[in-house]
């Protein structure tokens, strides 16, 4: 059958007959195209992103402009019809986002919604303290460190988190963080927060603090102390285990750490008129347990705490190497410290002829 005969045919038709034809020929078109209008973003098959910066605040209009600023949308009336449409006006998110090129109004509504924003990673070293900390964030984020230090005093705050202590020196879990842009300093508390209380929910975490007798304040002390004075994995429960038994004997802790932390200046050497500094933290005066935390220990140092070796040490004393020599009589202790000075001693000799050279 020729053209010719096809148009004869088709003029035949009533036009009830031509109008089928047309929906049977249009409508798989019209089909796929409404299909992939609302089809999801496959982003693997995505090769340009743009970076857009949503703003906390920002309204839907600002979001609009922007988009439209960077040539993701062509029509900014018709991006906000669907996003009120949808009901997503509230649903738009502050953060920063990748979002590919060349989607469609609908899709790139949905993207936004659903999009995970970009983060920027955060390195909390063990034994950092709170200041340490906040001076960090304030380098490596827009938070403000001074705000960080304010929240971290702040009793209203503090009791907002279900706490009932004098500051969060202690709680501010190390770690490495993920955070979005645009997280605020009440945030960012809250996440490391939330994370060191978490040590201790277990049914496990709780009657280990039974066994050893300390509550959830006091075991962030020990492992404040326990931060303080071990380089080595292995040795934090077995130093744990040393000052728990110092605890159970009454013996003062005297431990180098409390002083550290109350001695001005930066950490050196600590001297005999530095173990006589009158404070509440000053292990070789008081007994017990200071106060509070003296840094913010580690999951590893609160854990050590929680679950120490079972040993009857309650002396020890550095090696030079970052172990330590443990001892249980004080005679062990003292010959394990002569050997430490002599040692010492031969590495300031060679220290100094080193530089007579």
């Amino acid at each position: 059958m020729n053209t010719t005969q096809i148009r004869a045919n088709y003029k035949k038709f009533k036009w009830w007959q031509k109008l089928i034809l047309l929906a049977f020929l249009v409508l798989p078109w019209l089909t796929m195209a409404v299909l992939n209008y609302f089809s999801p973003v496959d982003e693997q098959k995505i090769e340009q992103k743009v970076t857009l910066h949503i703003p906390p605040g920002a309204t839907l209009s600002q979001i609009a402009d922007s988009l439209l600023a960077h040539d993701l949308i062509e029509s900014k009336k018709v991006f906000s019809y669907i996003v009120k449409y949808q009901g997503y006006e509230k649903k738009l998110r502050a953060g920063v986002f990748a979002i590919p090129r060349n989607l469609n109004h609908y899709q790139l509504v949905e993207y936004l919604i659903a999009a995970r924003a970009q983060r920027y990673k955060v390195t909390l070293l063990e034994g950092w303290t709170v200041e340490q900390i906040a001076t960090y964030i304030g380098k490596k984020t827009d938070m403000s460190a001074q705000r960080l230090l304010k929240l971290a005093n702040d009793p209203i705050f503090i009791k907002s988190l279900g706490l009932d202590v004098p500051g969060l020196e202690g709680y501010l879990l190390p770690d490495t963080y993920f955070l979005e842009y645009h997280i605020s300093e009440e945030q960012l508390l809250k996440i490391l927060v939330k994370n060191c209380l978490a040590l201790f929910e277990s049914d496990s975490a709780r009657e280990a603090m039974i066994n050893i007798g300390l509550n959830r304040h006091q075991v962030l002390t020990l492992a404040s102390i326990v931060e303080g004075e071990a380089l080595l994995d292995r040795e934090r429960p077995i130093i744990a285990s040393l000052y728990l038994n110092r605890l159970k004997r009454h013996m003062r802790l005297q431990a180098d750490p409390t002083i550290q932390y109350i001695k001005e200046g930066p950490p050196g050497r600590l001297l005999f008129k530095d173990l006589e500094i009158k404070s509440p933290y000053n292990t070789y005066i008081h007994y017990g347990l200071p106060p509070g935390p003296i840094n913010n220990p580690g999951k590893k140092s609160v854990l050590a705490s929680l679950f120490p070796e079972k040993t009857n040490y309650i002396y020890m004393v550095a090696v030079g190497d970052g172990s330590h020599t443990f001892t249980t009589r004080l005679k062990d202790h003292l010959r394990a410290k002569a050997q430490f000075d002599r040692v010492r001693r031969k590495v300031k000799r060679n220290q100094r002829n080193k530089q007579n050279k």
